[in-house]
């Protein structure tokens, strides 16, 4: 049994309940008397707030930012794919990233992972005769760990070259997605190596593949891209952000799950990762959606001589703009609809921009910002 001691410097017996405190002896002095007062006053406020449950443990003092960016940063086209090459392309990202930590944001970062799936799974082709194949949601698992393994310690190693004292926590992301969503009746998203024709065929009848020809290089595997319903770990999430951590969630757009009663069943797709990154902006009410991508602006008639740069447009414009085609489906297309979605349910912003320019878009001078209810379109002249 527990003993506290009480203002008359005797040790008196706690009693089991919680809320008892030891009552001090009656020829004790008024002024300890007022001490053990105060004391089992603080007591009793402390288990009293442990008590209350924590609905959003946000710091309301620190804007909350979630960032996406690609797999092509850490993977780019005409790389080797040696994990040497990812890590110093990880290092670059972390030297751009820190600038959120440097304003004192809570940051959510959201990774791409398409490159280093299309590793995985041509590890597993290659190696189909040694051991059995995953399938690829245990792929995108996979590629969750050894990216967010990277950016993490590249952060952390930033954070401790610059005397940043925040911790990085990389999650493992699970989205729930809708087996009736239109994406699994005619998968298009191609994944992996490419394959000759004969053996499409034979995947296609030994293993119930969707294949498709991609641009003349070959065949290839195609999936579904559904849109994330939700994201599990929602309230971990929180509580990491809370204790003042920079976490590393959602990775690859997820690991898509369905739901079959109640129980949670791995499917073979690819979630968008900037559309899961606005859902996590949404569910934890986020200040700010950066959507990192390989061009400083979004451009206005891309690729033709009347391209123009825009600083500033609003859902309206953007959704208007994406029925005319302007932004490629495969590209920006997903970016302006993931960043649209996120602005108008909340009525926040959304910035797109490239890693390079992102400390200048952060104060207003660059990258392209969606609002809700700007001037309309705000384009960049010459």
């Amino acid at each position: 049994m527990a003993l506290v001691a009480s203002s008359c410097n005797q040790a008196e017996p706690l009693r089991s309940n919680p809320r008892s405190i030891g009552v001090p002896d009656i020829s004790c002095s008024a002024r300890a008397a007022q001490r053990w007062a105060a004391e089992s006053s603080a007591k009793i406020g402390l288990l009293l707030r442990l008590a209350q449950p924590v609905t959003d443990p946000i710091s309301p003092l620190r804007p909350l930012a979630v960032v996406a960016f690609g797999g092509n940063a850490l993977l780019e086209p005409d790389d080797h794919g040696t994990i040497e090459e990812q890590r110093g392309h990880a290092e670059n990202a972390a030297q751009w990233l820190v600038e959120l930590a440097r304003r004192n944001h809570d940051v959510v970062i959201v990774h791409g992972n398409g490159p280093q799936v299309g590793q995985v799974l041509i590890q597993m082709e290659e190696g189909a005769t040694k051991v059995p194949p995953g399938t690829l949601d245990i792929a995108v698992a996979e590629t969750q760990g050894s990216v967010g393994f990277l950016l993490e310690t590249a952060l952390r190693n930033r954070f401790a070259a610059e005397g940043i004292g925040r911790e990085v926590v990389t999650m493992l992301s699970i989205v729930v997605v809708d087996r009736e969503d239109p994406g699994f009746i005619q998968p298009t998203k191609p994944v992996g190596p490419f394959y000759p024709r004969f053996r499409a065929a034979a995947l296609e009848r030994d293993h119930g593949w969707n294949m498709a020809e991609d641009a003349g290089r070959g065949w290839r595997k195609v999936v579904a891209s559904p849109r994330p319903l939700e994201v599990l770990g929602v309230p971990a999430l929180r509580h990491l952000l809370a204790s003042g951590h920079v976490v590393i969630a959602g990775g690859g757009g997820g690991i898509p799950v369905v739901r079959e009663g109640a129980a949670l069943v791995g499917v073979e797709a690819v979630v968008d990762k900037d559309r899961t990154a606005a859902l996590l902006a949404r569910e934890l009410s986020a200040d700010l959606l950066i959507i990192l991508t390989g061009v400083p602006r979004v451009v206005k008639n891309f690729g033709r001589k009347n391209a123009q740069p825009i600083a500033e447009l609003n859902v309206r414009e953007a959704r208007k703009l994406l029925g005319m085609k302007h932004f490629p489906p495969g590209s920006m297309g997903p970016k302006i609809e993931a960043a649209a979605d996120f602005v108008e349910a909340t009525g926040r912003e959304a910035l797109i921009t490239d890693i390079e320019h992102l400390a200048e878009a952060i104060a207003g001078s660059h990258g392209t910002r969606i609002r809700q209810r700007p001037r309309g379109l705000t384009l960049i002249s010459g």
